[in-house]
């Protein structure tokens, strides 16, 4: 993950996820489109996570949500407000996956 970051993003340490937008033509008609890639290190899930199974996949789907939130548009980095939005949005979907799962 350090080496990810470190080329795409030109920082030399090592991140919780990172997203990477799809290079596939978006004009397919596809019936599922892809629009990119998540990548969650799961070292670092599995610190924050303790040992708790459920808190582990908790914050899978909490990076995995925050990943897709990035392909979608949103952004967290250079405004306040901007990460309050991110955050809100982030929560909100988590809120609604712990209802149906």
């Amino acid at each position: 993950m350090t080496q990810l970051n470190a080329a795409y993003r030109g920082i030399k340490k090592t991140t919780d996820v990172l997203s990477f937008e799809a290079s596939i033509d978006a004009d397919r008609d596809d019936l599922y489109p892809v629009i990119g890639d998540v990548v969650i290190n799961i070292q670092m899930v599995s610190s924050a996570a303790g040992t708790s199974f459920a808190d582990f996949y908790l914050e899978i789907y909490r990076l995995l949500i925050h990943g897709i939130l990035h392909l979608t548009g949103y952004e967290h980095e250079g405004s306040k407000y901007n990460a309050m939005i991110m955050r809100k949005k982030e929560q909100e979907i988590l809120n609604a996956l712990k209802k149906v799962c």
